[in-house]
């Protein structure tokens, strides 16, 4: 049996990841699949513990976790869509107003 040291360590590793791709880039997309990578990690820590404690309450939150994850990659794909049709970009720093 794998020790849970190492899904903490991986969960550890994709956490800082995508932290560092999130303070790190400009691009809208980018930003929103380094936020996946970071809630991919969290859930990581859940099933980890869900495991290692014969529980299932951690499994329960992955699931309702990947739901909500679901829904804001979904508006925010909308937003940047909408973003670059109407401001012809995606960098985050040039889309600090979100008027017509």
């Amino acid at each position: 049996m794998i020790n849970m040291g190492f899904f903490l360590v991986l969960a550890a590793a994709l956490f800082a990841i995508g932290l560092f791709g999130l303070l790190s880039n400009k691009r809208g997309i980018v930003s929103l699949m380094c936020i996946e990578l970071m809630l991919n990690a969290a859930n990581i820590n859940f099933v980890t513990f869900a495991s290692f404690k014969s529980d299932a309450t951690g499994q329960v939150f992955v699931i309702m976790s990947i739901a909500v994850a679901a829904a804001e990659v979904a508006v925010g794909i909308a937003l940047m869509l909408n973003a670059y049709k109407m401001k012809k970009t995606t960098e985050v720093d040039k889309l600090s107003t979100m008027r017509w």
